[in-house]
């Protein structure tokens, strides 16, 4: 593992891998066990997109474990102005030891992990989010115990994560239901992957998906860069949501996730969300076990 792109380049096993460290650092940090592994690393942290649970785990992750964490802007680079990513990975990578980027194409990743020398890690593209489903997956261990015959669900938009969620399921042998409305499906070769690999559903009606899940997953209609779509895909969304009426058809035991931010009464009800909060919000703690697991991963 010499960066994280996308989890389609992680094995099974080094999924795994990070969750196990995942789950010891985790346990460190609520036992006050210092762990200063990456003591004098440093990780330059590029957005192009707004955050508050990436920047926030990443910065708190990186001082946690000794490390140091430099926000960069894209107004405060020149990566901003027109300097080619090629050469910005080449400069950073002759002061870092790391770089986490969060911005809008995934070729902009690859090509910063293909020019530096350094690991890279991909905060949020618009195709991907792997930090986000590493969290995920830890936070549906800890409450269901393990992956072996689980049902997840993701309604609403075949977004980055519903990309991402897709390809962690079924590399954990999850079953995965998607369902959204039409024109609005996760990528072809990710689903085509997904059929050729998996227990794969892809459908429009929100019940039958939900049926006899164990994980029921949300994101919001619109992400970022989407304003200018909100009032038609409020249109396209209309009762692609998680509420209490359609919630019944999945266990009794379900558990219900979010990668946040909320934004209640659209892709779920206030009802639903404050009734699972608790894993909500364990979810968007374990971001930042996760992360730290990964830069361990790849910086020590």
């Amino acid at each position: 593992m010499k960066h994280l792109l996308k989890l389609q380049d992680l094995s099974r096993e080094e999924i795994l891998s990070i969750l196990n460290l995942a789950d010891q650092l985790k346990f460190e940090r609520n036992n006050g066990i210092a762990n200063n592994t990456l003591r004098g690393k440093k990780l330059g942290m590029i957005f192009q997109k707004a955050s508050t649970r990436t920047r926030v785990s990443f910065e708190t992750g990186i001082y946690e474990l000794g490390g140091y964490g430099l926000f960069l802007s894209s107004a405060d680079l020149q990566i901003g102005r027109g300097e080619p990513v090629e050469d910005t990975a080449r400069v950073l990578s002759r002061y870092l030891d790391g770089i986490m980027i969060r911005t809008f194409a995934q070729k902009e990743v690859e090509d910063l992990a293909k020019y530096g020398s350094v690991p890279v890690i991909n905060g949020l593209t618009d195709y991907a989010h792997p930090c986000q489903v590493l969290a995920d997956l830890m936070t549906i261990r800890e409450y269901k115990g393990s992956f072996k015959n689980l049902k997840m669900t993701y309604v609403g938009d075949g977004n980055n994560m519903a990309n991402s969620l897709i390809v962690g399921a079924v590399k954990q042998e999850m079953a995965i239901a998607i369902a959204c409305p039409e024109g609005y499906e996760p990528d072809k070769d990710i689903m085509a992957w997904a059929k050729a690999n998996g227990d794969f559903t892809l459908t429009h009606d929100v019940e039958e998906a939900m049926a006899n899940a164990d994980v029921l997953y949300t994101d919001v209609w619109a992400s970022m860069g989407m304003e200018k779509e909100k009032a038609e895909r409020e249109k396209a969304f209309k009762g692609y949501q998680i509420n209490s009426s359609n919630i019944k058809k999945a266990k009794k035991d379900v558990m219900v996730m979010h990668c946040l931010p909320a934004h209640r009464g659209e892709e779920i009800t206030a009802e639903v969300f404050e009734e699972h909060a608790k894993e909500i919000f364990d979810e968007a703690e374990n971001r930042l076990h996760a992360q730290k697991a990964v830069m361990v991963k790849l910086l020590k």
